[in-house]
């Protein structure tokens, strides 16, 4: 499932929505479209534990009844876990993004350039920590752009999972300051004077997060269960 691109997953989930019976709302206009934003796309051959959308409907069944009618026309992979009402006043998913936390894991039968967990974490420090910038050159669409990628990271830490070193990231996300975390380690990399080899990685998105009055809050937590 990881390997399908966003624009094909939007058009499954407007097929489901369709199939499941949601009363779904539909633009005006000579094209009309399913009123649905996704919250941060997910690239292609990103993992994730939950991802999440927002639509507008004309009426709606309770939580339970929704999730059940939608988990009945999912492929195997996908699952609805969750279906809140938000508020009327509430804006959509997209524009509400501000940071999304990731595991990075090494694939098998590659390694992290022979280093113990104790000294990756003393390299993350010494990398995230002792510096005051992390100056990158960013490639745009209207050209290279220099930034400043420490301000925009929130966290990076290296942990340990069944005695393996893995990388955990919370970065800034959205349509303002948006950083992958491929950019962070390509950085890591550099300050070390290794190679980076993005086809050794796995990255698993954990979760996507709002700003609200000056902290982070899961999406998941935002709306209420219809009863």
């Amino acid at each position: 499932m990881k390997f399908i691109g966003h624009l094909d997953m939007m058009r499954y989930f407007q097929k489901c929505i369709r199939r499941a019976g949601i009363d779904i709302a539909y633009s005006e206009g000579f094209s009309p479209h399913q009123i649905m934003s996704f919250a941060a796309p997910l690239g292609v051959g990103v993992t994730s534990d939950g991802e999440y959308f927002d639509i507008e409907v004309h009426s709606s069944l309770c939580s339970q009844a929704s999730i059940e009618a939608m988990n009945q026309v999912m492929v195997e992979g996908i699952s609805i876990l969750e279906y809140k009402r938000l508020p009327d006043t509430a804006k959509t998913a997209m524009s509400l993004v501000a940071a999304a936390d990731y595991l990075i894991y090494v694939k098998p039968g590659y390694h992290l350039f022979g280093k113990t967990v104790s000294e990756l974490k003393a390299k993350v420090e010494e990398f995230y920590q002792c510096q005051s910038q992390i100056m990158i050159t960013k490639q745009t669409k209207k050209g290279e752009r220099t930034m400043d990628l420490k301000k925009l990271i929130y966290a990076f830490q290296v942990r340990k999972e069944a005695g393996k070193p893995v990388f955990y990231l919370k970065v800034s996300t959205g349509s303002t300051d948006n950083v992958k975390p491929e950019m962070v380690l390509e950085a890591f990399y550099g300050f070390l004077g290794e190679a980076y080899n993005p086809h050794a990685i796995q990255i698993h998105r954990k979760d996507v997060y709002a700003q609200e009055q000056g902290a982070l809050v899961s999406l998941g937590e935002m709306g209420e269960d219809i009863g």
